[in-house]
């Protein structure tokens, strides 16, 4: 109920992450050079502004590591993110216990409210609540997966605990959904409110729906223990995902063409053994030219466990129980209805069924392209192309591409992590009128020596945000790429100013020098227009490699320079979405929204404009030849509707698993796999054997919102077209276009309507409805950038 939704989104790991496996990427490390070498190879006339030399930005990430003095515990301890109580790990208990006794205080005061100026203070009540719940819930998230020191992750998951346990007793709770809902009902109350206000309190009363709050106590018992279960055996169906077949041993002739080094250590007397869900066998599926061979493989691939199968289908079976208990048709009906665009699962299907549509075309083509291939390759013009030979002649035209092209690409030499942030400030102060500017941390205030703190500050000198840079990989560390909201953006009342005054100088609390500054824990603030706002605290990290020689900068592939810059798109957001409510904070928005404006941020990445701001050789300061990365993009897209129809079966099978149908005593995952493939693909019939569905993972994390990957993908095109012109004429870097996309969308977060953001950014009066007209008109304008400058 009280954020539960909401909090989840402290920290997202992208779509980048759940689609693509990360490129190999070279070892290098940092120049020790770079100080002097900085200001000459940027181009003369790209200065990030004209007030600000960011020179100093890239030598902050290009400059060697080593050189800090080692804390000797001699400086004032100033607690991580500056937060007072977070100066050991002992502080978590009582950072927990101080928040968990306000927001107590608070539950106490929404539910004795009888007057009418009680009720309109009802939302940022509970706005309030909600945020000293997630102070401690998102804080101590990031901690117990990102903080090298054992003992601090110890104590970030007892406080998470401790608050988390307090979140689910409220949620059964009956009087606070009770007293909203009164709220609700009395136009003298809500003629009162926001629109903002008015957003955070419909969000509020759908939490509490669908935690079915005013169920009876057996019912609500009962909902407890389903979620509890859902949970437990999501997580054995992940965990556990195993094929039928563990590995397939074959004679090792059968494998020619598998690259020799990968064969010699496969191989074993005269044959070869390959496990059945490696690397080793993806690559046999794209080199071996025997089709029986690739066949054996392929089936063995796509052949789940019972016992895989039978954890997926428990999981969706508790999944349908629970949304009927909350008084839904489906699982899908229940996650469809609370924070995302589509609203309902046929609003999901007519998206499909459109991109579908305007993909036939051009998947069709690819098919033809790789069956001709295979008649031209065994000379038998009446061969069809088979479900096994997809990617073994996917790479055979790839493969012709790269041996044409001939490129001599050492493209990571022109782009060290320093002068990719560079850009990246260049880009937001054309675009926003912000830039990073490099801050000397405080004791204590990091986590470990490589993070580095960026205030964002506009171009008036108003501080707008933090953001944390952890950007180099280090064991232990969190695996993936993600977008930490450690704390939200929201409005600081008087009378949490006259609360927090009683904390100065309390004994057994830190030491707080202003109510401002106690208010917030010790956290940055900003005020602006006589308004005291918390200020949006961001944590980036990602799991870039040093580089081993000391004397180079560490330097980034052109798909991890792609990451950044999605990275960069969820902070951006939160940065710039700086609402008075934290429940519409940043990227708190319609899960089917959030990835917008990361995933618009990979076609800036690819921009010649763009990389003109910083992309330039390390060494001899050449800046980068553009057709480079444009044969780059040519060979990741050559067959880009063969992939995209992949994620949309993905995206259906997704959506009939969470569908009413689950709850027949007869549902079968597989019949309705196939029944699907058999429906709407395009491609070469799926082998009945095959039960595919149980390594389907993200069915767990997503469930019935997985479409929302390629929903904002074309959203991301249409506003890159649309908004940007897709770059030609400069339209990547111009200021007017970016305060549109500013304006009209980024600035909101989740507090006002996604579908009226989107039609007043592409001046599309066609969205506004938000329904399914809405939903198939964003289908039919599909993902094939046409108008993306890769020949």
């Amino acid at each position: 109920m009280i954020n539960a939704a909401g909090r989840r989104r402290g920290f997202r790991v992208c779509s980048r992450c759940v689609h693509q496996t990360l490129a190999s990427q070279p070892k290098r490390w940092q120049s020790s050079h770079a100080a002097t070498a900085a200001k000459a190879s940027q181009p003369v006339d790209h200065a990030s502004s004209t007030h600000h030399d960011d020179a100093v930005l890239r030598n902050l990430f290009d400059a060697p590591a080593g050189r800090s003095f080692p804390d000797l515990g001699l400086k004032k301890n100033h607690g991580l993110f500056k937060n007072r109580y977070l100066t050991s790990p002992d502080g978590f208990l009582l950072f927990a216990q101080k928040n968990l006794e306000r927001a107590t205080r608070i539950v106490q005061r929404v539910l004795k409210a009888s007057t009418v100026r009680e009720y309109q203070s009802i939302v940022r009540d509970l706005d309030r609540l909600s945020d000293l719940l997630c102070r401690v819930l998102d804080l101590s998230d990031f901690v117990r997966m990102s903080h090298p020191d054992s003992r601090f992750q110890d104590a970030a998951t007892g406080a998470w605990s401790m608050v988390y346990q307090y979140m689910n007793e409220l949620n059964t709770m009956t009087g606070l959904s009770d007293q909203l809902s009164q709220a609700l009902s009395r136009p003298e109350v809500t003629d009162a409110w926001s629109e903002e206000e008015k957003t955070v309190a419909d969000l509020l009363k759908l939490d509490f729906m669908k935690s079915a709050v005013n169920l009876p106590k057996r019912s609500r018992d009962r909902f407890v223990e389903l979620s509890s279960r859902i949970s437990e055996t999501g997580s054995a169906f992940v965990g556990g995902m195993a094929p039928e077949r563990r590995e397939v041993t074959l004679p090792s002739h059968r494998f020619y063409g598998l690259y020799p080094s990968l064969a010699a250590s496969l191989k074993s007397r005269s044959q070869i053994t390959i496990p059945t869900m490696s690397s080793e066998a993806a690559a046999a599926m794209q080199s071996v030219h025997d089709e029986e061979t690739r066949k054996e493989l392929y089936l063995a691939q796509r052949k789940a466990s019972k016992k895989t199968i039978g954890r997926l289908e428990s999981l969706l079976k508790l999944r349908s129980e629970l949304a009927a208990l909350a008084g839904f048709q489906s699982h899908g009906h229940m996650a469809l209805k609370d924070r995302m665009m589509a609203k309902s699962p046929s609003s999901v299907m007519q998206f499909l069924l459109a991109l579908r549509e305007n993909n036939s075309s051009i998947i069709e083509r690819e098919l033809l392209e790789l069956t001709d291939k295979k008649r031209e390759k065994l000379a038998a013009p009446d061969s069809t192309l088979q479900a096994w030979d997809r990617d073994f002649y996917m790479e055979k035209i790839r493969g012709e591409m790269r041996s044409r092209a001939r490129q001599d690409d050492h493209l990571s030499a022109y782009f060290s992590v320093g002068t990719v942030m560079q850009g990246l400030s260049r880009l937001f102060d054309r675009l926003y009128g912000i830039r990073f500017i490099p801050r000397e941390t405080l004791s204590g205030e990091t986590w470990h020596s490589d993070v580095k703190r960026l205030d964002v500050v506009s171009d008036k000198g108003e501080q707008l945000a933090v953001l944390y840079c952890d950007l180099f990989y280090r064991p232990q560390k969190f695996p993936n790429p993600a977008h930490f909201t450690v704390r939200c953006s929201r409005e600081i009342l008087t009378s949490e100013l006259e609360e927090a005054s009683e904390d100065i100088g309390a004994a057994g609390l830190p030491s707080f020098d202003t109510p401002e500054q106690a208010a917030n824990d010790g956290m940055e603030v900003s005020s602006a227009d006589g308004t005291l706002k918390q200020l949006p605290t961001i944590a980036l990290v990602c799991d870039f490699p040093k580089n081993d020689n000391a004397k180079e900068p560490a330097l980034l592939s052109f798909y991890s320079v792609e990451t950044l810059f999605h990275e960069m798109g969820h902070a951006i957001h939160s940065i710039l979405a700086r609402t008075s409510f934290q429940n519409v904070s940043g990227t708190r928005c319609a899960t089917d929204f959030a990835e917008l404006p990361s995933t618009l941020m990979e076609h800036f990445a690819a921009d010649p404009s763009v990389l003109n701001l910083f992309a330039r050789h390390w060494k001899t300061d050449k800046p980068l030849p553009y057709h480079v990365i444009a044969e780059r993009i040519r060979l990741a897209k050559r067959f880009e509707g063969i992939d995209t129809e992949h994620q949309i079966l993905l995206a259906m099978i997704d959506q009939a698993y969470h569908g009413p149908q689950v709850a027949a005593p007869d549902f079968n995952s597989t019949t309705v796999y196939h029944d699907i493939h058999a429906r709407y693909s395009h491609g070469p019939r799926e082998p009945r054997e095959t039960c595919w569905q149980g390594f389907f993972g993200h069915l767990h994390s997503y469930g019935s919102t997985y479409y929302s990957y390629l929903f904002d993908r074309v959203l991301a095109e249409r506003v890159w077209r649309v908004v940007f012109g897709a770059g030609e004429h400069g339209g990547a870097v111009n200021r007017e276009n970016g305060e549109r996309l500013k304006e009209n969308l980024l600035k909101w977060g989740g507090g006002r309507d996604p579908w009226r953001c989107l039609a007043e950014t592409l001046q599309d009066d066609r969205l506004a409805a938000g329904d399914e007209h809405s939903m198939a008109l964003v289908g039919s304008w599909g993902i094939k950038d046409v108008s993306r400058k890769n020949g």
